[in-house]
């Protein structure tokens, strides 16, 4: 779902980025108000279980693939803004750092899964928790949201590719960015997504969620004594297993390469073949010379050190000059 460059023009991007900076604005100020000292490590725990969790690839109909988000369990936890933070920290680490998901696609990405998604489904969760009884109440909730977020989500994601060919065109009349119209882009992201990706959103969300309230119950019913141990062990074995994202072939829709654009159009669209080229640091997770596995998870564990970085960069108050994970 991580839009690239040149998929979007500039000015959508520029639009979508617009949209986006009031949005934040606002989360940052509410996450500083709202949230106890003593939740800020949570905040970057769901970052980075974000973050990580995006690398878990997982093949979808169609040949592609796709990821769960995260992004519902951190509304769930800490509020949609404080979710709308984390996802936003763990998209533009993955972007600067890796290549994964455009510079310039940044507010348009981050308004799909830092924004429609978290807050979306923090109130879906809201709503069905509150309108059916049962033990099981909170978990069919928190597996509904998920679902359902990551699918309207992916909604928004083929509208913003559908449109381009029909507002950008050359003087050939051939599209300037993403060359699939609505038509192709509506089927193609939510057919995959309603069958599975959503339900992995779902079924993440949802027994995450359980481990949470088992290993630390204060977390659900937001006291400030956390247990943060068992959070660390579980990002610490997140960070090691990532490799299993590798298993995934094929590329997810709408993140092709110029050159498969090429071999699946016959040609490549302007505005993509002349934009925005930015090298990452370690692209698509990698580190030259060293196997792929290994990338993988030096690439996991330095985007959970940038989370934590930014996170204590972005939200610290003048009384507390550091934030102790």
């Amino acid at each position: 779902m991580h839009i690239p460059d040149n998929y979007l023009s500039p000015s959508t991007c520029v639009v979508m980025g617009a949209v986006m900076i009031p949005i934040w604005k606002k989360a940052v100020v509410k996450v500083k108000e709202q949230l106890s000292r003593k939740r800020i490590p949570l905040l970057g725990v769901c970052a980075a279980f974000s973050f990580l969790i995006m690398m878990f690839n997982v093949p979808l109909p169609g040949g592609t693939t796709g990821h769960a988000v995260g992004a519902v369990l951190a509304a769930i936890l800490l509020g949609p803004y404080a979710a709308t933070i984390s996802v936003t920290i763990a998209l533009v680490v993955q972007a600067l750092f890796f290549g994964d998901g455009g510079i310039l696609a940044i507010g348009a990405n981050c308004f799909n899964m830092a924004f429609i998604m978290p807050f979306t489904g923090y109130y879906i969760y809201k709503f069905i928790s509150k309108s059916i009884k049962g033990e099981k109440r909170e978990y069919i909730a928190t597996f509904v949201a998920g679902y359902i977020s990551l699918n309207i989500a992916a909604l928004f994601t083929a509208v913003e590719f559908g449109i381009q060919p029909i507002l950008f065109k050359d003087v050939a009349g051939l599209p300037l960015y993403c060359p699939y119209g609505l038509k192709v882009s509506i089927p193609a992201m939510l057919i995959p997504h309603l069958l599975v990706a959503g339900i992995i959103e779902g079924v993440v969300t949802a027994a995450v969620y359980a481990y949470v309230k088992k290993i630390s119950p204060s977390t659900i019913y937001e006291e400030d004594s956390i247990k943060m141990r068992p959070f660390y062990g579980l990002g610490i074995a997140m960070i090691f297993i990532v490799p299993l994202g590798l298993l995934a072939a094929g590329t997810a829709w709408g993140e092709w390469d110029s050159g498969e654009i090429k071999d699946m159009l016959g040609f490549i669209p302007k505005g993509m073949e002349k934009g925005f080229d930015f090298k990452a640091i370690m692209p698509d997770y990698s580190i030259a010379g060293l196997p792929e596995i290994v990338g993988y998870i030096l690439s996991a564990i330095a985007g959970v050190v940038l989370i934590i970085i930014i996170i204590n960069f972005v939200l610290r108050k003048k009384s507390d000059k550091n934030i102790n994970y």
